[in-house]
């Protein structure tokens, strides 16, 4: 294998997924160092770089290599010398004191990510649901909860929890066979089978295993013989006790165009959801992840930075590195002023959506035609649509009380705060009402 001549395919690869400035900055001398047994050794300039490509664009380093070099098995980096346009690679002794770099090996045989465990799982009213489920699945496989249905937005934890009740799975009984993969590599393989003629090579493979994790699953939406083989897939695994987990962005209920017998069969099961963590779960996050860095910041930088990014734990992880990254260039803990500073062109803008899109999507949700919600109608299910959607309009987009009078149907402003406060209270008791505005919220996304 010519690794300048992958590398440089690599390259070209990575360079047209992300900006011109990031691409120079984080890749520019970089190499191959070597390959050995199908492990990738990617030189790098200086430990910066190495834990900046780890933490950022490891998944797409990986990826971009896989599809280059179908022996790869595992990516891990090496810091290297520049002498003479001639580099010379430290020993690898020196760098695995700073970084377990076996940690990073995905295992072939079961695809997981052995960095996904419970040790680093924060667990907060956003997920113990989820979390508790996975705890009864892992005390038990196959005989609890099955399947076992996540979904949330991106960025929740989703793909951590599934995979780390795989390395529980694995842990603790080694006999079974526990297998991750993505719903497009199921499909992908599927296909493969057909054309070649091996449709029940394709069934033996994936049937053989005790735990099968599928991610991404509302991709299935127009798949229709996937959606059969899939079917047919859990009926196998479920008369037989063996345990299937997916995750998706949405209820399966709102998943386009997937088959009834599908949603039946993930109902059987358990379906829960993960939702965007609350303020004291961001607090522990950040701890969480600084204590694996072995940085210490001040408690207001901490509560300033759990306070002021709202969004998911991937955009959290995001800021941090952020921050980590200024810590080490100036081997010091930013103070608050510099922490706001870094914060301010990073920190992802409100949600902007126009007023007359929120009204369609909700609308649309409660299956009622959009001009419905201008008419001056006392329909119930009209009333609680329209107040359904004054309610979101304030709090999650805060336009005026008057603008939203104004734009659904020239309301007074008091007929607005109304039912504002009404959806509030409603909130407190209402259960359904509550997962109704979650997976609408998903619908804004």
């Amino acid at each position: 294998m010519n690794t300048n001549q992958l590398w440089k395919s690599c390259l070209l690869k990575i360079e047209s997924d992300m900006s011109k400035a990031n691409f120079s900055t984080w890749f520019k001398n970089t190499s191959i160092a070597k390959e050995e047994n199908g492990i990738v050794y990617i030189g790098v300039p200086n430990e910066f770089v190495r834990d900046w490509l780890i933490n950022k664009y490891h998944k797409l380093i990986t990826k971009t290599i896989a599809e280059n070099y179908e022996n790869m098995r595992a990516v891990e980096y090496v810091i290297t010398k520049i002498e003479n346009s001639k580099q010379e690679t430290i020993t690898s002794e020196t760098i695995e004191k700073e970084l377990p770099l076996r940690d990073l090996y995905i295992n072939p045989e079961n695809n997981l990510n052995p960095r996904y465990h419970f040790n680093s799982f924060i667990v907060g009213t956003f997920n113990e649901l989820a979390y508790a489920a996975a705890q009864a699945i892992i005390e038990s496989p196959g005989t609890k909860y099955n399947p076992f249905f996540i979904y949330g937005g991106t960025g929740l934890g989703k793909t951590h929890l599934i995979q780390a009740v795989g390395n529980s799975v694995k842990d603790k009984y080694p006999h079974k066979k526990v297998h991750y993969m993505t719903l497009e590599k199921f499909a992908t393989d599927f296909i493969n089978s057909l054309q070649s003629n091996k449709a029940n090579s394709f069934k033996e493979k994936y049937r053989k295993y005790d735990l099968l994790i599928i991610d991404d699953i509302q991709f299935i939406g127009k798949m229709e013989k996937i959606q059969e083989e899939l079917f047919h897939t859990f009926n196998t695994f479920y008369e037989n006790n063996k345990q299937i987990i997916f995750s998706s962005d949405k209820h399966p209920n709102y998943i386009p165009e997937l088959a009834d017998r599908l949603k039946s069969r993930f109902a059987a099961g358990m379906i829960v959801d993960v939702t965007e963590p609350e303020y004291e779960s961001r607090l522990a996050i950040i701890k969480v992840r600084l204590r694996e860095f072995n940085i210490v910041l001040d408690e207001d930088v901490i509560e300033y930075v759990a306070s002021s990014i709202q969004g998911n734990i991937r955009e959290l992880e995001g800021i941090l590195n952020l921050i980590i990254c200024q810590y080490r260039l100036k081997n010091k803990a930013p103070a608050l002023p510099e922490v706001k500073n870094l914060l301010k062109n990073s920190m992802k803008p409100k949600k902007n959506i126009a007023i007359k899109d929120v009204v369609k999507i909700v609308a649309e949700y409660y299956k009622l035609e959009e001009m419905s919600i201008y008419e001056k109608t006392r329909k119930k299910e009209i009333v609680k649509t329209r107040q359904v959607i004054m309610y979101l309009l304030r709090e999650d987009f805060s336009v005026s009380y008057p603008l939203i009078g104004q734009k659904l149907g020239g309301k007074d402003h008091t007929t607005v705060m109304h039912s504002c406060v009404k959806i509030k209270e409603d909130l407190k008791n209402d259960p359904q009402l509550i997962q109704e505005l979650e997976q609408i919220r998903i619908l804004f996304k």
